[in-house]
């Protein structure tokens, strides 16, 4: 066996940093990366994207991350969209199927990943795929010939999967075939290294498996990122629960103040999985937290400096920080608040809709529960509050949307 030069050793300790290589640790992946190298092969690092959504956040952005590191590298990145497995729906970590998109629903949302990806990759530089090229060509044939590497047992191992079964709740032939289109993804692709959330486990394991069915030697590495918590600091971000998202679309002003708005306990890890803090700097943090000789209010300004800063630049990032104190710290109102005219009596639970402080009446009655809503700064509980026209006051919802309503 050839030795590893200290180079690739180190190069593979930094790329694990916060994943995990399967099967075989960081050493397997520096022996790739020194072959890479002594071949003059770059190696061909896979993230496959199904654009259920239209836009992405910041949880997307760990894997996204780790991607730019290969890249600087010297290494492929291949982006791959998902447009015949998104028409399938894939229920990773679901206890139910999840809806499958139409072909327009696909186009339209991979319309804009690209220009959100290129805000932390170089897209210019990376080769972007579309995995229906080749699935929707597939013969009948050949389908059943892939089928035929797997058996229903391997496929029974995914935990949801295993979960619905034991509870007696239905699972759709066609979902073993979403895995099973993700690992010839694989094999169409010549990938060398698979990327994704500890949710993807089983699916991107399975593309090593199928690699080597199809007789590739040296089967793909599977690396492993966690998933990131949404503001709440319990589910895992994502735009099924859009109060706790942060999504990259949206302005410097909401970033910062959702940043602001994560608890303490996440504040290491934000640094950890989002920006580029040492192991040193993240020590010292932790012990300035637990010791309280630094407000943590304090480091998680500039945590929302730093990945505000990344995508609405620095005037945007300060603009953002300057807004958030006035309103927040100094209990202020921002200078530039929409004005709403009011031409009749309207509720507030619409009102809040309306004005898309809230994405539904639901969440409107939640934030009211929570003193969230304020007229004039005094906090509201009435359900059945009735805005009516020139009241001439100014509505808050949270802490950072605001509308004077004339």
């Amino acid at each position: 066996m050839t030795e590893i030069r200290q180079e690739f050793i180190e190069q593979a300790k930094q790329l694990t940093r916060n994943a995990e290589v399967l099967p075989n640790g960081f050493e397997e992946l520096a022996a790739k990366l020194q072959h890479a190298h002594d071949t003059n092969t770059p190696l061909r690092i896979k993230l496959g994207m199904d654009p259920t959504r239209p836009d992405l956040h910041l949880g997307h952005t760990v894997v996204m991350r780790k991607l730019k590191e290969f890249q600087k590298l010297g290494h492929k990145i291949v982006l791959l969209v998902g447009g015949a497995t998104a028409m399938i729906g894939d229920p990773s970590g679901k206890s139910e199927t999840r809806p499958a998109l139409t072909k327009e629903q696909v186009e339209e949302n991979a319309k804009t990943y690209f220009d959100q990806m290129s805000k932390v990759l170089d897209i210019s530089d990376a080769e972007v795929v579309n995995n229906a090229d080749w699935l929707h060509k597939m013969t009948f044939t050949e389908l059943l010939q892939l089928a035929g590497k797997v058996t229903v047992a391997q496929m029974m191992t995914r935990d949801d999967f295993a979960k619905r079964y034991a509870e007696g709740k239905p699972i759709a032939i066609h979902e073993f075939f979403y895995p099973l289109m993700q690992a010839y993804d694989s094999v169409a692709i010549d990938s060398d290294i698979e990327l994704g959330g500890t949710d993807q486990r089983f699916n991107t394991l399975l593309g090593r498996d199928i690699q080597a069915a199809y007789g590739k030697k040296h089967p793909q590495l599977v690396m492993m990122l966690p998933l990131l918590e949404g503001t709440d600091g319990v589910v895992k971000m994502s735009k099924t629960y859009p109060e706790h998202c942060i999504s990259l679309t949206d302005c410097a002003k909401d970033m910062f103040g959702k940043l602001m708005s994560i608890p303490d306990t996440l504040i290491t890890r934000y640094y950890l999985l989002l920006t580029d803090v040492s192991q040193e700097e993240l020590v010292k943090m932790d012990e300035q937290i637990a010791s309280n000789s630094v407000n943590p209010r304090d480091i998680k300004m500039k945590l929302a400096h730093i990945i505000t800063e990344e995508y609405h630049g620095k005037e945007g990032a300060d603009k953002a920080q300057e807004d958030f104190i006035n309103v927040v710290s100094n209990k202020g109102i921002p200078e530039d608040i929409e004005s709403v005219k009011i031409n009749e009596d309207k509720s507030l639970l619409d009102l809040l809709v309306e004005l898309s402080f809230v994405q539904s009446k639901g969440e409107a009655k939640r934030l009211i529960q929570g003193g969230g809503v304020k007229i004039d700064g005094e906090k509201l509980s009435d359900m059945s509050f009735v805005v009516k026209p020139n009241m001439n006051v100014v509505l808050q919802a949270g802490k950072r949307k605001f509308a004077k309503l004339i």
